[in-house]
């Protein structure tokens, strides 16, 4: 809170000051100024277009007057070439006619083909003109030669007349080439050709200057008082002439186009401006007046603020955990205990979770503590965003957190809840610059049908949460009547499996991998089971996540080690020597750092060939603390030990371990194989796989192959090796010696071995 207040403080110190008022009127004043600035640009941005389409109507009448003139001129030249012998006077009064319609003739001329002007009319003020060789240089004569050559008039641009003063003519030939009987011609004088085509407004207020090429060849109206801000050039589209046209304003046609609005709005915000500021002097003038009795409240209320504070920290440092800044254990069951009695009273339902953290531990002791630790703030931050008045976020410590909803109407209520925690998982979490993603398993009991006291809900939330963890993770589970009593029987189960390496209980089955070049079986995979004393034969599905909790998985695989070794030494002088066994490591097997050494006794010990001996590891233990990994597994192979990667394709599916890792086989999961003959996707991948290993030198076996198809497809595609029911369960050693001693294995092996 005093960072706000400091800045009140600051903001209230600045509109104090007696300069504020004048900030003000600056401000405005800037503002004015620019806005004119503006308005000014845009109505001479205006004036500017209104100049271009003043040039652009005179060159659009100019053109259109010469074709005019030029058509005119070319009719009574047509005339006399239809009739070569019209008489002289009968051509006078032609032209007579044309001059008086026309009023902007100086003179119409015929000139014969020596370029000499032999009639004319009117006489009166020309007759300088009569006889004048109009080819006066050789510019003349070239031009007028073309012209009559290809039957184009010929328009001289602005010459000195023989009559005097400067104008142009119009030539335009009586025939052409050799039946070319000279020109008839157009004589204007400019004067009298710019009172005709121009107005008088555009004579008032404009100064026009016409180019030929890049020379000024006249001027009209120089003697205008033009402004030079404004000028703008328009081409002339005319026969022979290269000629651009300048417009020039006038200050009178400038002052007429300028717009008063700039100087409106300037004048406008200035008296804003100034209004502003004098009433910011009266406000500033009461303001100070209460500035005394301002800071004598503004001191009580920080003084109260900070007792408060004290107040709020002391009761926060008492609730809350002071990793995660959530709501501890002892808070959260004090919460508990009274929501319940409020519940009892009310008669309403309250719902409890249990979560935890999938792999987190896992992370936490690859990654370091420092790790965990920020992936837990990461994690309570989001959990944290569920929080309301009837809804409350604890950490209970490790990686387990508690949510307590309270008034739950329906059960429905529970569901929505567990989407929206369900939710703050869907995006993975920045840590250390990494993106990780992470799941949460999560236990549910609901109050009273779960229990009527808070520890007896806590308990069978956390019974719940264990059955969800049974469940494959990542989901949830409620807690139902009879959860109590596996959980009895999961405890029974796990001390029972303290003992089960001591009476020596466990036992290999071994499922035969098919080579599908030779039609032999060449290897098998070793999966261990569980003679249990009372429950019977027991799959691994039933105590390895039992194993992995307790710790006790690092034992059993050690176990599977040395018993596949001596199943090897069993087999190497007999039919089965030529097999190879695979055996399943686990992450935290692969952790191990006296693994290594514990394959190499086991080998010793029966005094096995390595190369009989296969470790495979999934997709996901190959990636997890890959600098570690790739050490043991490079020892293994420098055992001799084949090494291969499990489920390939539904783990973390990053190519680059193949390149890093001294992989010698991949196992396509047995999801790809199922439809692989049904789904063009599933067939796709697979055959990806299968070329992408070959091409890195890497043996491909398919597992889960159940059908006839399946196997025709994988050998159809080369895959190397294949694994599955159509070729055999997983038989106990004895059923395998037996089954191969009869050949039976490679068409598949009876259902009733």
């Amino acid at each position: 809170m005093e960072k706000p207040q400091a800045t009140i403080r600051v903001i209230v110190r600045l509109m104090m000051s007696p300069v504020f008022p004048v900030v003000i009127f600056l401000v405005f004043l800037t503002i004015a100024t620019a806005l004119r600035s503006g308005l000014v640009q845009q109505n001479t941005r205006q004036i500017q277009a209104n100049l271009q389409d003043e040039a652009r109507a005179l060159v659009d009448n100019l053109e259109r007057e010469f074709m005019v003139h030029t058509l005119a001129i070319g009719r009574l030249a047509a005339r006399l070439e239809s009739n070569p012998e019209l008489p002289e006077s009968e051509w006078r009064s032609d032209a007579s006619n044309y001059l008086r319609d026309f009023g902007v003739y100086q003179a119409i001329e015929w000139i014969d083909r020596n370029y000499i002007v032999r009639w004319l009319e009117p006489l009166t003020g020309n007759q300088d003109a009569l006889g004048y060789n109009v080819a006066f240089n050789d510019q003349r004569r070239q031009a007028l030669e073309q012209s009559a050559a290809n039957g184009h008039p010929d328009i001289s641009g602005i010459i000195g007349l023989r009559q005097g003063g400067t104008g142009m003519v119009i030539y335009h030939p009586v025939g052409t080439g050799e039946n070319n009987n000279g020109f008839m011609a157009g004589v204007f004088k400019m004067d009298v050709l710019a009172q005709q085509l121009l107005t008088n407004r555009v004579l008032e207020n404009f100064q026009i200057v016409i180019h030929h090429g890049q020379r000024a060849v006249h001027q009209l109206n120089a003697d205008v008082d033009i402004n030079n801000a404004f000028s703008y050039t328009e081409p002339v589209e005319l026969p022979t002439l290269d000629w651009r046209l300048t417009l020039r304003p006038s200050e009178v046609w400038v002052s007429t186009q300028r717009s008063g609005w700039p100087n409106l709005t300037f004048a406008s915000l200035l008296m804003m401006g100034l209004l502003t500021s004098l009433t910011t002097v009266l406000v500033q003038l009461i303001l100070k007046r209460n500035q005394a009795l301002l800071k004598t409240r503004f001191e009580l209320e920080q003084e109260i603020d900070q007792r408060h504070a004290m107040q709020v920290d002391l009761e926060r440092l008492e609730s809350t955990d002071t990793l995660t800044g959530l709501a501890n254990r002892r808070f959260f069951m004090e919460d508990l205990t009274h929501t319940l009695n409020i519940a009892d009273r009310q008669m309403r339902q309250v719902g409890l979770i249990m979560m935890d953290l999938d792999r987190f531990q896992m992370l936490n002791d690859s990654l370091g503590h420092q790790f965990g630790d920020e992936l837990l703030i990461k994690v309570s931050e989001r959990l944290n965003g569920l929080s309301n008045e009837r809804v409350l976020v604890a950490y209970s410590g490790g990686d387990e957190f508690m949510v307590c909803q309270q008034q739950v109407d329906d059960i429905d209520d529970v569901i929505h809840l567990l989407g929206l925690v369900k939710q703050c998982f869907d995006r993975p979490f920045e840590v250390q610059g990494e993106a990780h993603s992470i799941t949460a398993t999560m236990g549910v009991a609901v109050y009273p049908q779960s229990g009527l006291d808070a520890d007896t809900l806590m308990r069978n939330a956390d019974i719940a949460l264990y059955r969800a963890k049974e469940q494959g993770r990542n989901t949830y589970q409620f807690y139902t009547e009879g959860m109590q009593d596996r959980e009895v029987m999961r405890l029974e189960l796990d001390k029972d499996l303290s003992k089960a390496l001591a009476n020596d209980e466990f036992v290999l089955f071994f499922q035969p991998q098919l080579d599908l070049e030779s039609g032999d079986v060449t290897s098998v995979e070793a999966l261990i089971r569980w003679q249990h004393p009372r429950r019977g034969l027991l799959s691994p599905v039933e105590f390895i996540p039992l194993a992995e909790e307790s710790g006790r998985i690092t034992d059993i695989g050690r176990w599977v080690i040395l018993a596949a070794c001596r199943q090897l030494g069993r087999w190497k002088n007999g039919q089965c020597r030529n097999l190879r066994i695979a055996i399943n490591l686990s992450g935290l097997e692969l952790n191990d750092d006296s693994l290594v050494d514990h394959v190499r006794n086991a080998l010793r010990s029966e005094q096995v060939d390595p190369s009989k001996l296969e470790v495979e590891l999934t997709e996901e233990i190959f990636i997890q603390n890959i600098e570690h990994n790739l050490n043991q597994l490079s020892k293994l192979r420098q055992l001799g030990v084949q090494l291969a990667i499990d489920d390939f394709g539904v783990g973390y599916s990053s190519l680059g371990y193949l390149r890093d890792f001294p992989v010698d086989l991949l196992k396509i999961d047995r999801s790809f194989i199922t439809d692989v003959t049904e789904r063009h996707d599933d067939a796709v991948i697979t055959r990806a796989v299968i070329n992408l290993a070959h091409n890195l030198g890497i043996r491909v076996i398919a597992e889960g192959v159940e059908t006839e198809e399946q196997l025709q497809f994988l050998r159809d595609h080369r895959c190397n090796m294949a694994q599955g029911y159509l070729i055999s369960r997983p038989v106990p050693a004895r059923d395998l010696e037996k089954a191969l001693a009869k050949g039976i294995l490679s068409t598949g092996l009876p259902a009733d071995l």
